[in-house]
């Protein structure tokens, strides 16, 4: 720089401070345009896969030469004409380190204290998503996490409609300071797996809570299947719509002078000892026109909502609540405590009260209803208008805030008409692949470790489609057709039946999860004991990610570690009983002695009474019908490596059952502690047959 600037004094001096100008704007905007750069992934702290071919790339100038580093490791590539660059480093012989990662163009950057050891992708919905900070065992877990090897990247968690190229987000190594963020499975997973394998291990943590399988997908993989890419073109194409309204709907409000302007103090509408003598009745849900009140403009409503009590929830557990068709937005108040906002442009209405904020007795829910145009209140048709599964529906109070005048002919000529409501973008199908996937490839993995379904739980017979065209398609996109894929089947939940089910969309899901093992280089982690009654998102994800680790350590790291529970392999009948024959039963199997009372929820201390269905029996969860597919409890016994069915109702079998429910009582185990799979061996027709996304 110096050296050019010496040179423009030799000009005379117009043309040297046009010369001088014209220059420094030159050298300024081509070093600037030269300079690489490298996606979030490759930053401070990284966990790089120790293998002979380990991608590195960026963006750059179109010819710029680009040389990576890491130790002895080095590779080279030149930037393409889309500014894209990859250089491929074998890392099959560094050492763990720390190392910094050098990538040098026309300029330096230095990824500093990166490890190499194992690196495994964690996928799927809020059991995965969920942090080790949520459940209780983070009391003693997180004060003793200091692992500076024992690292994770959490991606941030957002849908997008279109393919990105780079995510937000942070490598961080475990430490009291950190352990708490960490997805909960994931950590006991790496915990197990470092363990054992004495390296350095990174978990790349790409879940969100809610979210269906669908959405996890590439356009290519919902394209395998007609129906799939039926139903994805039709969500795809209403969020489009929907995002396009609300887009047009502010720029309306902004023309016509619309936007929202609060005029009174939230305490004055929302707060718990209101004086509400005039305050006028309505019914949500509903429009609040229909009650003789503003079409628009900003409308309180409240309502007095009793604690929650058992066996729903304990208050001090909290309140889960959606309020979908919320016209246009709103802010909604928990006994005086804004607890969360809409705006136009959602779709899902979700709040949490924490239970610290639950009284015992009656609380008060407010919602600040805002609308522009006219149609403001809780459009009829939603879903869900609940909190903790009780519904709102019924009568509120509501009084006026302000409200607008009524529209003028051009104004309502010009209001954006609302397209059909979408689902919320996070389940738009292929917007998490999207957003948190696509830009991780190809980053090296080992594998992936999966925890989904739960969303998909009343189409489990399209779960049979969807789950495998997942696992091929990510296993082509990072070009590994081998890489393994070992995942969570859902765990136990709701309420037990007292009969055998006839049909169970939890089941369903159960064995469609369980198909996918014939593919290769799967694992399934069965789960069906480590459920809760009334808890979605069990405590107990120890076990989860030990589970998980048992299946890597053992089908991918080559240890003599049993690594499944007894799965079911064929049937006969001999006269009026039925004999199942298992895998993986080789250490022998395990009645396991039923409780006599248990816990519906982990965070209530109540315990409650277990009455067994078959008390008579060895084992439980067993049942069996005839010819007329009248399903009854049988009685069941280990015999050797064998169970053998049966029941005086049933005096000439031809199915049998096992934990074929929502949240069953079962007791059959290996010797290894690990669950039998549930299963069923008749082909009787599924209740999820006809359901579609």
């Amino acid at each position: 720089m110096q050296n050019f600037l010496a040179g423009i004094a030799l000009f005379p001096g117009g043309c040297r401070r046009c010369l001088s100008l014209m220059l420094i704007v030159a050298w300024l905007g081509g070093a600037a345009h030269a300079e690489v750069s490298l996606p979030r992934l490759f930053s401070d702290h990284a966990v790089l896969q120790r293998s002979d071919s380990v991608p590195v790339w960026g963006k750059g100038t179109p010819g710029e030469a680009v040389t990576v580093t890491l130790d002895k490791a080095t590779a080279q590539a030149v930037t393409g004409s889309d500014g894209k660059w990859k250089a491929v480093l074998n890392l099959s012989e560094v050492g763990t380190g720390p190392y910094d990662l050098v990538v040098q163009g026309t300029n330096t950057l230095t990824v500093r204290d990166v490890l190499v050891g194992e690196v495994w992708l964690c996928s799927g919905q809020s059991n995965m998503d969920f942090p080790l900070g949520s459940f209780p065992v983070a009391k003693t877990e997180v004060p003793v996490s200091a692992n500076p090897n024992l690292r994770q990247f959490l991606v941030k968690r957002k849908p997008s409609g279109e393919p990105l190229d780079d995510v937000e987000g942070e490598w961080m190594a475990a430490s009291p300071g950190t352990a708490a963020k960490f997805s909960a499975v994931a950590y006991f997973f790496g915990k197990q797996i470092q363990k054992e394998l004495g390296g350095p291990v990174g978990l790349v943590n790409s879940a969100l809570g809610g979210t269906m399988i669908e959405a996890w997908m590439s356009d290519a993989a919902l394209a395998s299947d007609p129906v799939l890419k039926a139903g994805a073109e039709k969500a795809q194409g209403n969020r489009r719509a929907f995002d396009q309204y609300a887009d047009l709907y502010k720029a309306w409000q902004k023309k016509y002078g619309r936007e929202d302007r609060k005029q009174g103090d939230a305490a004055a509408f929302a707060g718990a000892d209101v004086d509400t003598s005039d305050w006028k009745p309505v019914t949500l849900p509903g429009f609040l026109a229909e009650a003789g009140l503003p079409e628009s403009g900003a409308i309180w409503v409240r309502r007095k909502v009793p604690a929650p009590s058992p066996p729903d929830i304990s208050p001090k557990n909290g309140v889960d609540m959606f309020l979908d068709n919320i016209r246009d937005s709103n802010e909604v108040y928990w006994n005086g405590r804004k607890v969360g906002s809409s705006a136009v442009d959602s779709v899902v209405h979700r709040y949490g009260v924490k239970g610290d904020f639950v009284n015992e007795g009656d609380n008060v829910l407010a919602l600040r209803i805002f609308s522009a145009g006219d149609s403001g209140g809780v459009a009829p048709g939603g879903q869900r208008f609940q909190g903790n599964h009780v519904p709102f529906k019924g009568e509120w109070l509501a009084k006026v805030e302000y409200e607008f005048p009524p529209l003028d002919a051009a104004a309502r000529a010009e209001f954006p008409e609302r397209p059909v409501t979408p689902i919320d973008a996070q389940n738009v199908a292929g917007y998490m692949y999207n957003a948190m996937i696509n830009p991780l490839i190809p980053y090296a993995i080992r594998g992936v470790i999966w925890y989904q379904g739960e969303a998909n739980w009343n189409r489990g017979y399209q779960y049979r489609t969807a789950f495998p065209a997942l696992i091929t398609d990510w296993r082509a996109k990072w070009g590994r057709g081998d890489l393994p894929f070992y995942y969570c089947q859902i765990a136990n939940l709701g309420p037990h039946s007292k009969q055998p089910e006839k049909t169970s969309m939890f089941a369903e899901v159960r064995e469609a999860q369980s198909m996918a093992l014939s593919l290769p280089n799967t694992g399934q982690a069965v789960l069906i004991d480590l459920g809760e009654e009334n808890n979605i998102h069990p405590a107990d994800k120890v076990s989860v990610g030990d589970r998980l680790a048992r299946i890597a350590l053992a089908r991918t790291y080559g240890r003599n570690v049993v690594y499944s529970g007894p799965v079911f392999d064929s049937m006969t009948v001999e006269g009026d009983k039925a004999r199942i024959r298992f895998r993986h039963a080789e250490a022998g199997l395990v009645a396991r002695p039923m409780p006599e009372t248990y816990a519906p929820d982990s965070k209530n201390p109540r315990m409650v009474p277990l009455v067994r269905n078959s008390p008579l029996s060895e084992l439980e969860g067993f049942a069996i019908c005839g010819e007329d597919m009248k399903w009854v409890w049988a009685n069941a016994k280990i015999d050797s490596d064998t169970v053998v069915v049966s029941s005086e109702a049933v005096p000439k079998p031809v199915a049998v059952r096992y934990a074929w429910a929502q949240n069953p009582f079962c007791n059959l185990y290996n010797a290894a502690g690990l669950p039998a799979n549930p299963f069923r061996t008749d082909d009787f027709p599924l209740a999820s047959r006809h359901a579609k996304y």
